[in-house]
């Protein structure tokens, strides 16, 4: 497994990291949302069998880097990587976690929280700990106390590396990364949001700055690996047996100073997949990135709501499955369903129910979560007309 050497991380993670957020799931679980009882998909009834399988080949293969956080999977993902790892040695592994500021009010919560987290993971420590989804508003919680407290448990011992993830205007990383002498940080990075999202100056200004680099949604939620067909056969026209999430991954991985791409795996195949990127991996040369840049041009052109399927916008105190209805409304864009709008509107209601968009009452409580910053509300309004 390829890796790369960052002295002042002292630690050797493979270049290819598990994301504990899109874990197989299965069956329905009922909730009680808004006093209405509404059955839906729930991302916490986690596939513990088929992930044990998932997590057993990534570490066979030279996996070591395993992220979670508090709210993947409603609070489950955490208890479900203890589970798969305790047959590991501890130091076998890299474990990251995150600090969810939004749910902290007070010094006592964030003990708390931490003190809950060591709990779920079955762990004294954490390889790498983050603290989540920072912003230029966010980040005032962290400077006012929840920074100290996190020192102060690297002190200790319980945080081995500290860092942040970002969610925010790329010109406010800057600042935050010069507040702490930060041993890593997280960024959203991939082919399509180096320009769309201005990843190249977030990267950059971490670069510069010598901040190794964890890239999350570097496959931007699974949609770069599933190309519109002009795209697809742009990249398959190069390398015939290579998946289009195989180029993305490798876009990510061929920047310097990036130490870890973490992969949001939801089956073997996924997790196959992507070791065999890693453990053959060759940077893009200069032809392949023509050949990567002609396809996203093309997917640039047809994508339409640039949701990741992040799910941070959950729960919809109205029911709504927001990322469900933007994948199905760009599954039918995109792709050119061959059915009429007002049909596949029609279908989508049928399919989806009481979390379909219709049910919307443009709350704008979703929106306040959103790290992409979608006008939900806006477009809830198109794909139910």
């Amino acid at each position: 497994m390829f890796k790369r050497e960052f002295p002042s991380l002292n630690a050797a993670p493979s270049i290819l990291g598990f994301g504990l957020m899109r874990l197989p799931t299965k069956g329905l679980l009922s909730k009680i949302i808004g006093g209405i009882e509404k059955s839906q998909v729930v991302l916490s009834n986690i596939d513990y069998e088929q992930g044990y399988k998932m997590v057993d080949c990534a570490i066979l293969s030279g996996v070591n880097y395993f992220d979670t956080s508090w709210i993947y999977h409603a609070g489950k993902s955490e208890a479900f990587i203890r589970e798969a790892l305790k047959k590991y040695p501890r130091e076998s592994y890299y474990l990251a976690d995150k600090m969810p500021g939004w749910e902290v009010r007070n010094p006592a919560d964030a003990e708390r929280i931490f003190a809950g987290q060591l709990e779920r993971c079955g762990t004294d420590y954490f390889d790498f700990y983050l603290c989540h989804s920072l912003s230029k508003g966010s980040f005032k919680k962290y400077e006012r106390f929840l920074l100290d407290i996190l020192i102060q448990k690297k002190k200790e011992g319980k945080i081995k590396r500290l860092g942040f993830s970002f969610h925010d205007d790329a010109e406010n990383i800057g600042a935050i990364a010069d507040a702490y002498p930060w041993e890593f940080a997280q960024i959203q990075l991939n082919y399509f949001d180096w320009k769309a999202q201005n990843a190249k100056l977030q990267y950059e200004q971490l670069f510069k700055r010598n901040i190794p680099v964890i890239v999350m949604e570097p496959v931007r939620g699974g949609s770069l690996a599933k190309l519109p067909q002009r795209a697809e056969k742009i990249l398959k026209g190069a390398q015939p047996d290579k998946s289009a999430a195989s180029w993305a991954l490798r876009f990510c991985m061929s920047l310097p100073g990036v130490a870890v791409v973490l992969s949001g795996m939801s089956n073997l195949d996924h997790v196959r997949d992507n070791i065999e990127t890693a453990q053959n991996f060759a940077p893009l040369n200069e032809s392949e990135q023509k050949t990567l840049w002609a396809a996203e041009a093309v997917y640039r052109g047809k994508t339409v709501v640039p949701c990741t399927g992040c799910r941070y916008c959950m729960d919809c105190p109205h029911g709504v499955d927001i990322p469900k209805n933007f994948e199905l409304f760009n599954e039918h864009t995109v792709f050119k369903v061959p059915i009429s709008d007002t049909e596949w509107i029609k279908r989508q209601q049928k399919e989806l129910g009481a979390a379909a968009a219709s049910s919307c009452k443009s709350c704008g409580v979703c929106e306040k979560h959103c790290p992409q910053r979608i006008k939900i509300s806006k477009w809830m309004g198109k794909i139910r007309i």
